[in-house]
């Protein structure tokens, strides 16, 4: 059994409520914090930590918090990126409707943290009922003294703003993200400079995620050297992992990173295996974005070490061979799976939510969109697959934003491992066209997969 930091009290009944989960130890670590620690000793705790940001990069959380440029005289912010557009992930969701405070109680450490009295919570524009959540939770804690004015009478204040966004993928992606708030079109910005330096209203900000800023509450109570003892060698603590596609009980986990993927997948206490009578053929392990791979690539590296659910084990070997833990966003697929209709389907969703700034992403996304459409419905031909390819590559790192990237590596990861099945599809068209599932029996038999 996995230690549980955020989902300790994630069954009591009520926890949604302050007065449940003030019971429960909660706001604890603010009083902590206020009276008797000063915002540099809590970064040193989240430093002491070693927590990685939590949506997607795995950045160092306490060195982003060190790179704000403390020595301006403007307004500090810290904005909280709940724009949680990936497709497979829905861990943030979650969190907040189910146990809000504990945001809102990461939200004023990590304020305090920065010196910011100012703080925005930039919501998923289709989470709209959860804004209602989130709003009730903090007017329960301004009524209970832990915002607004002179907090805890400790002469610190701080207000929270929650904006929803008008539903943008692009808008994740924290430049654009800041574009947004200040009421602009969500366009990602050209960096330099950083947000640290020039952000919201061109002032110092953080942009951290829902389960980043969530977990300094659990760092706070315990210790960051005692949050580091959990995990497993840079990647430490607790991770919210989003588990979907071909299990036998798809939802959300919190689990001690570190844990061995075949216990994540197989175990009762996690997903439960794969669905009776059916055999794993691919994982998404951390969101539509991050490369696919095969089942044996899930289980073991190339070098035949077994794989753990961190971010280095299922980053090793790069991307010939491996793939990331992202946003955790978990995708099981069986050999039921066509990987070339799921491809097309990831792609379709980039090509429209591409802002349209960057040629490569605003033109490649749409013909990889057509290509792929041609190969799943039929019209294909076998030089479609190694323009795809091309494609992708012309993409990759050549956009102002991540988008572009995030778009070609589930292309060209999904070539890299299951060729065969888009040659199927150029070599018998006959057999794809207008059949969504049929054509697979065929398919296996043709690569000799059964």
């Amino acid at each position: 059994m996995g230690k549980k930091l955020l989902f300790e009290h994630i069954n009591v009944p009520g926890i949604e409520t302050y007065d449940v989960y003030r019971k429960q130890g909660g706001y604890r670590a603010v009083e902590k914090a206020l009276t008797k620690m000063t915002p540099d000793e809590v970064m040193e705790e989240v430093k002491k930590s070693g927590l990685r940001g939590r949506g997607g990069a795995g950045f160092p959380t306490g060195m982003k918090w060190s790179f704000l440029d403390r020595k301006s005289n403007k307004p500090r912010y810290l904005v909280c990126n709940a724009d949680e557009s990936e497709p497979g992930t829905f861990k943030d969701r979650f969190l907040m409707e189910k146990i809000p405070h504990i945001l809102i109680e990461g939200l004023i450490l990590s304020s305090y943290a920065l010196g910011s009295n100012s703080t925005y919570i930039y919501i998923r524009g289709e989470y709209r009922w959860i804004v209602g959540v989130l709003e009730k939770a903090i007017a329960e804690a301004k009524k209970a003294g832990f915002l607004g004015k002179n907090i805890l009478g400790k002469g610190y204040d701080l207000e929270i703003y929650v904006h929803p966004g008008a539903g943008a993928y692009i808008c994740g992606e924290e430049t654009a993200l800041i574009e947004s708030l200040e009421g602009k079109r969500g366009n990602p910005r050209i960096k330099p400079p950083f947000p640290a330096v020039s952000g919201l209203y061109n002032c110092p900000t953080v942009v951290n995620n829902v389960e980043t800023l969530a977990a300094v509450v659990p760092i706070l109570n315990m210790g960051g050297d005692e949050y580091a003892k959990i995990g497993i060698g840079k990647s430490t603590g607790t991770k919210l992992i989003s588990a979907c596609g071909n299990i036998n009980r798809p939802g959300v986990y919190e689990i001690d990173l570190g844990l061995p993927v075949d216990e994540f997948l197989n175990s009762d206490e996690y997903c439960g295996g794969i669905r009776k009578g059916h055999r794993l053929k691919a994982v998404v392990p951390g969101g539509s974005s991050v490369p696919i791979i095969t089942a044996d690539l899930f289980y073991k590296n190339i070098k035949g070490e077994a794989r753990v659910m961190s971010y280095e084990s299922l980053a090793d070997g790069g991307f010939a061979c491996g793939s990331m833990l992202g946003s955790g966003g978990f995708i099981a697929m069986d050999e039921t799976v066509c990987i070339v209709r799921n491809l097309w389907n990831f792609t379709r969703f980039y090509h429209h939510e591409s802002c349209g700034q960057c040629s490569p992403c605003r033109e490649g996304t749409g013909w990889m969109e057509k290509v792929l459409h041609r190969l799943e419905h039929g019209h294909g031909h076998m030089h479609d697959i190694d323009l795809l390819v091309d494609v992708a590559k012309k993409i990759e790192g050549n956009t102002i934003c991540p988008l572009g990237d995030a778009a070609a590596w589930p292309v060209a990861s999904a070539i890299r491992h299951f060729r065969e099945e888009f040659e199927y599809h150029a070599k018998y068209p006959d057999k794809v066209k207008n059949s969504r599932y049929a054509h697979l029996d065929d398919y296996k038999k043709a690569v000799e997969l059964v």
